[in-house]
């Protein structure tokens, strides 16, 4: 019964459990996520093979079976998780496609290959697949091709950036980053954080000579697009200097960015105030829908 005393913890332990890092309790934040206004569609493939499947989460006012003149279409963004590149599931991210989608962003987790199965750039090509079928089919459910959004957080931090900034993986499905993406949002993401020291990450990204590929801080230019980099201040998971150096990068270049650390808040908390019983940990889903509602259509 262990799993039903977590779940009727009060929510100020629960809080304080996630800033002190004691646990994830992810089927908890899911359980509380909202159902009302909320469309979910789940395991739809976007390419072959395991681990290749995604769940939209789309907000009920913007799919209707009867033919409107002039129907309003819901901004959408394409979440990815985080794990180390090595686990996670988006199965666990409910509670964040819930949240968006209750305020009117058409969410999209997709899964991707993970270490042992793959090493970079592998998951990149999958994250890539993902989003090119997301552009493909978000009109299905409501969504809006033309504000597209990446989203990520902690290791899925370092792939949606490096989506946006590295255009090579994204071309290869057909797209551009700085036509078809409108913007993107990195929770807490490694941006920059060569040299590697453990051998797990020594085995994901490859030779020494190859890592840099995997920077996303190496691939900024003038033609980002925008973005919102948010961290906590009390990260000990990655280094928040991570998100002032990228940002610090883009502004040198010319890029549009904001960015911000929030006092307080360790690396689990920031993700897990997406939550409505949690947002009093930090204020980042209402950061994040003023940037997406703040961004003009792209990819017209």
């Amino acid at each position: 019964m262990r799993g039903f005393r977590v779940a009727i913890l009060p929510l100020a332990t629960l809080a304080l459990m996630l800033l002190l890092g004691a646990c994830s309790p992810t089927a908890v934040l899911n359980a509380m996520a909202p159902r009302d206004g909320v469309m979910l569609t789940r395991d739809l493939a976007y390419a072959d093979g395991p681990r290749h499947s995604l769940d939209v989460y789309a907000p009920r006012s913007s799919v209707t079976s009867t033919p409107t003149p002039t129907p309003t279409l819901a901004p959408v963004a394409v979440f990815f998780y985080g794990g180390n590149w090595e686990s996670g599931s988006k199965d666990m991210y409910r509670f964040v496609g819930a949240a968006l989608a209750a305020r009117g962003v058409m969410t999209v987790i997709p899964d991707y290959r993970l270490y042992p199965q793959v090493r970079f750039p592998a998951f990149m090509d999958d994250a890539a697949a993902a989003v090119a079928w997301t552009h493909a089919n978000a009109a299905r459910f409501g969504g809006d091709p033309h504000r597209l959004f990446l989203m990520g957080h902690s290791a899925g931090g370092q792939i949606a950036t490096l989506l946006a900034l590295d255009g090579s993986y994204l071309q290869a499905d057909g797209l551009l980053p700085q036509r078809d993406v409108c913007g993107v949002i990195g929770l807490a993401g490694p941006y920059d954080f060569l040299p590697v020291h453990s051998a797990t990450l020594k085995a994901i990204f490859g030779p020494e000579s190859e890592r840099p590929r995997s920077q996303p801080i190496n691939f900024v230019s003038a033609q980002a697009p925008p973005m919102l980099l948010l961290a906590g201040r009390d990260d000990d998971t990655v280094d928040p200097g991570n998100t002032l150096r990228l940002a610090a990068r883009l502004r040198a270049a010319g890029g549009s960015v904001e960015d911000e650390l929030y006092p307080g808040v360790g690396h689990k908390a920031l993700i897990a105030a997406f939550s409505g019983a949690l947002t009093f940990l930090a204020p980042v889903r209402e950061a994040a829908l003023r940037f997406v509602t703040a961004q003009d259509a792209c990819g017209r």
